[in-house]
């Protein structure tokens, strides 16, 4: 069994295994769909290691794909978008493109080999979010009362530490007495 996977989304059979044939010969196990809802489907079942998405897609599209990938980071990984026209993709993602490597159709086996290098660079620049909070949306009412609720538990913790200051003083002034 190969332990890593290289999962190609392209609705051309040709590109499919075009890319797998270009892929360097190694210890992975490429896998295929040949629509946007298979993938997403090989990627919640499969979590490959690299996704290689073409952006335009029958049943859902790359850039439903891509936005389903960003707001599940468990679903993540490195990422290249591929497509015949790049001002496709530069509509709906500018550039430069930060997480994600992108490669213009039809490409050389070198440029192929480039673009999964970078991208595996760029996914470790991905930020991570942390816990559920991190992905929740938060109102605006709610983060007002929680500012204001965190900033009193800083003038009681605050008031506690100026105690704690007058009593550390007093301690000091005591310890110098007994010690004259």
């Amino acid at each position: 069994m190969a332990s890593h996977k290289i999962l190609v989304i392209d609705d051309s059979r040709v590109i499919r295994n075009m890319v797998r044939d270009m892929l360097p010969k190694g210890n992975f196990e490429v896998l295929e769909a040949k629509d946007g809802v298979e993938g997403i489907n090989l990627i919640h079942q499969e979590h490959p290691n690299l996704i290689m998405l073409d952006f335009l897609l029958p049943r859902m599209s790359g850039w439903e794909v891509f936005q389903e990938i960003q707001a599940k980071p468990e679903l993540r990984a490195p990422l290249v978008l591929m497509s015949g026209r790049r001002e496709e993709v530069t509509e709906k993602l500018p550039e430069p493109f930060e997480y994600f490597e992108f490669i213009e159709k039809p490409f050389e086996q070198k440029d192929l080999v480039e673009a999964i290098k970078s991208a595996m660079a760029k996914f470790k620049k991905w930020p991570q979010p942390v816990g559920a909070a991190a992905t929740a949306p938060v109102s605006t009412a709610s983060s007002s009362a929680e500012v204001a609720a965190l900033n009193q538990k800083i003038d009681k913790m605050q008031a506690e530490i100026d105690t704690l200051k007058k009593q550390m003083a007093q301690l000091l002034t005591f310890i110098k007495q007994k010690l004259k």
